[in-house]
């Protein structure tokens, strides 16, 4: 009986060190980074893994739309001090579903959404749910730099975040999802990347979005 008591007391014990130890967020990955440069400008690619929650998508038929953020920080080597950030990139990525027409739209814009509002942003309407988050998901040439800012011939660090960025909620939606796994997308990724120089301009040119939006992010 002592024996046997013991058994379930060291397995309530396992299982409460599981259930803190278990991550803070969502599982999730950057597949891809990529760094290239034309006459005038740094573009980054970049691709996220993750599956989106239930709750997450829940809300989003229920009209609430979600923000997700990418950021990128250049930085520049310095054997005899701190690595020098050349610059920093935002872009916000904006979903809402739209009952009427039962498609899903897309508003990307260069910079926060605090400080921007959708004012300059561009939009692009899909027919599904997975056709506008693989776009979410897959960053194609962002301009993040002017091409005299970095050396062309040796290797920068580039820090790339993305997020579910919970601050844009309601209020309401704010408090409750506090500390909640389901609603935490965060992933950070820090490699050292040769901008490679951009061969064929017109065959690999991002689309017209995507172009557009990376114009404002520099202004």
């Amino acid at each position: 009986m002592l024996e046997q008591a013991l058994r379930r007391l060291l397995a309530c014990a396992l299982f409460v060190v599981a259930a803190f130890a278990a991550p803070a967020a969502l599982s999730a990955e950057v597949a891809q980074l990529k760094m290239e440069r034309s006459d005038e400008s740094v573009y980054l690619s970049a691709a996220v893994k993750f599956e989106l929650p239930p709750v997450v998508e829940d809300a989003l038929l229920k009209g609430i739309p979600m923000f997700f953020v990418a950021e990128a920080d250049i930085y520049r080597d310095r054997w005899y001090w701190y690595d020098k950030r050349v610059t920093t990139a935002t872009r916000t990525m904006r979903l809402a579903f739209q009952p009427l027409t039962r498609r899903w739209r897309l508003n990307v814009l260069a910079g926060a959404i605090s400080v921007t509002g959708l004012r300059t942003s561009l939009s692009q309407n899909y027919d599904s749910l997975p056709e506008a988050m693989a776009s979410i998901q897959r960053i194609s040439r962002w301009r993040i730099a002017d091409v005299a800012e970095i050396d062309a011939d040796a290797r920068h660090t580039i820090e790339f975040r993305f997020r579910l960025d919970l601050s844009q909620l309601p209020r309401p939606f704010q408090i409750g999802v506090a500390g909640q796994r389901d609603w935490t997308i965060n992933v950070q990724e820090s490699r050292q990347l040769l901008a490679e120089p951009i061969r064929d301009s017109t065959r690999d040119a991002a689309p017209e979005m995507a172009r557009e939006v990376a114009k404002e992010a520099l202004k």
